[in-house]
């Protein structure tokens, strides 16, 4: 059976609006561990476009389940990891112009890097999971690096128009996943997947765990509107 591990960026995406201090991401984090996730996601920026430092030291703390940081391969954001020590860690591609995450990591064009970085995560018994598109070689080159897992970028799957596109895009994650497992790697995937695309990846029971945030933040907003403004209304009146 798959796991559900919950992307909370766009809590702090909503905070960093106003520079403040609501929302508050380590009571996302507790409300989705209570909720009976598997696990945290955050993503670190080097923009600090949402996450911020203090999230990560913060939301570290509190959570009883996993912590999974994505992060680019930087410096900056290396050292944060290492202090922080999070369960895991998901290298990925980051474009300062990007609005999120456009496609996978180029772990064949980089390996003696990334190879270099996974040992120093290994000395601290932090996992390294290498976000990538469901290509052959990209698999291959991120076993060759050492990493533990591989998330297999599933944006390109959630964003086509046509069922032929979306069986081909399936077709491809299927192969990646199966060369992966072949390999000996734990697979994730994520990116892009909502309450109706997720339901035909689950079926292949080759995924350990999903990525998911933007969907559920998105549909939170609904869920719990009218509770909201009934719980203000009581509190005016």
């Amino acid at each position: 059976m798959a796991k559900l591990n919950v992307n909370i960026d766009h809590v702090a995406t909503l905070r960093q609006q106003r520079l403040g201090k609501e929302p508050s991401t380590a009571k996302a984090a507790k409300i989705v561990e209570a909720a009976g996730a598997d696990g945290i996601t955050i993503h670190l920026r080097e923009d600090r476009r949402h996450i911020q430092d203090f999230d990560v030291y913060a939301i570290k703390k509190i959570v009883k389940s996993k912590l999974n940081l994505e992060m680019g391969a930087s410096k900056d954001i290396i050292k944060v990891a290492l202090k922080v020590r999070p369960d895991w860690v998901t290298l990925v591609p980051e474009k300062r112009q990007e609005l999120t995450t456009e496609g996978g990591l180029d772990v064949a064009g980089q390996k003696n890097k990334l190879k270099n970085i996974v040992t120093e995560f290994h000395k601290k018994n932090i996992l390294v999971s290498m976000f990538i598109d469901p290509d052959m070689k990209q698999v291959k080159a991120s076993k060759e690096t050492g990493a533990d897992f591989i998330e297999i970028h599933t944006g390109t799957y959630a964003d086509v128009k046509t069922k032929k596109a979306e069986d081909k895009e399936f077709l491809k994650i299927k192969e990646a996943a199966i060369l992966a497992k072949i390999l000996g790697l734990r697979i994730n995937a994520g990116h892009g997947l909502n309450y109706e695309n997720v339901q035909c990846l689950r079926k292949l029971d080759l995924i350990e765990e999903f990525s998911i945030g933007h969907s559920i933040i998105s549909s939170a907003i609904f869920l719990g509107l009218e509770k909201a403004v009934k719980n203000m209304i009581r509190l005016v009146k």
